[in-house]
């Protein structure tokens, strides 16, 4: 390292006064000319989406944006709210509760997806491979609650299916999903279809996205609903709300 300047090191940003770049394009030529959902694309992967593509994309990020008070990420940031924490602090621990088991199927499923595509032999084997290393769950199938099917992911399926008609995307990885829904449904005697995961995870590899990137990009999404649940709760007021009414007791087990 010669110099403090060798500290860190990006490729995103170069910046001095009066002149800020990214990605090599003058910040004022990127304002008012590229959509959000294009400048995350650019700032993540360093190239600009197609108009195709980056449709395909924000549907994706439209589709995960909230899921209910219920969801623990949302009810944190409500809880945090009523605690008296401000809206920063109130993004921060809805997004801090988004881990493997509640915000990280998406990235599994992308993950599944590519080992299955870079796998040759039988998609069944593969997936018994998967569940002997990481438990009987397929991530991005099934809903606890949305039952039969998660109203969202035939909706994002159906987009997916343009866009590979277009020849904005190959269709390798619909064509997985799909798959692995025929295998379960076999596997168990009933359907068990696609959710919003597997749904998203077939957008985000048919795009190119790198595993972990589906996880981060699932913490944006589901920020827009954190932010509007915290400001609403903001309005509605309510002191230290914890996750059940005060009257409800927790089962004590102890001696």
């Amino acid at each position: 390292m010669s110099d403090v300047s060798d500290w860190w090191r990006t490729s995103i940003i170069n910046m001095e006064p009066g002149r800020i770049s990214l990605r090599g394009t003058p910040i004022e030529d990127l304002i008012g000319t590229l959509s959000f959902p294009e400048m995350i694309w650019v700032m993540v992967r360093g190239d600009r989406p197609s108009a195709a593509q980056a449709r395909l994309f924000e549907a994706a990020l439209v589709s995960a944006v909230d899921h209910g008070p219920q969801a623990p990420s949302i009810a944190a940031a409500r809880m945090a709210v009523t605690c008296g924490l401000d809206l920063n602090n109130a993004l921060a621990s809805g997004v801090n509760m988004l881990g493997d088991v509640h915000g990280g199927a998406g990235e599994q499923a992308v993950e599944l997806f590519y080992l299955i595509q870079d796998t040759p032999g039988d998609i069944e084997a593969t997936l018994q491979r998967w569940t002997d290393l990481h438990g009987c769950h397929i991530p991005g199938f099934g809903h606890r609650f949305h039952r039969p099917v998660d109203p969202r992911a035939p909706r994002l399926m159906g987009l997916v299916e343009k866009a590979v008609a277009a020849g904005t995307c190959s269709g390798v990885y619909r064509t997985i999903g799909l798959q692995i829904e025929e295998i379960l449904a076999t596997r168990k005697s009933r359907p068990i279809p696609m959710n919003i995961d597997g749904a998203t995870a077939v957008i985000y590899a048919e795009l190119g996205f790198a595993p972990p990137l589906a996880r981060g990009l699932f913490c944006l999404s589901r920020s827009v609903g954190i932010l509007a649940h915290a400001w609403e709760q903001m309005q509605q007021g309510g002191r230290n709300k914890g996750p059940t009414p005060p009257k409800y007791r927790w089962t004590y087990d102890g001696a």
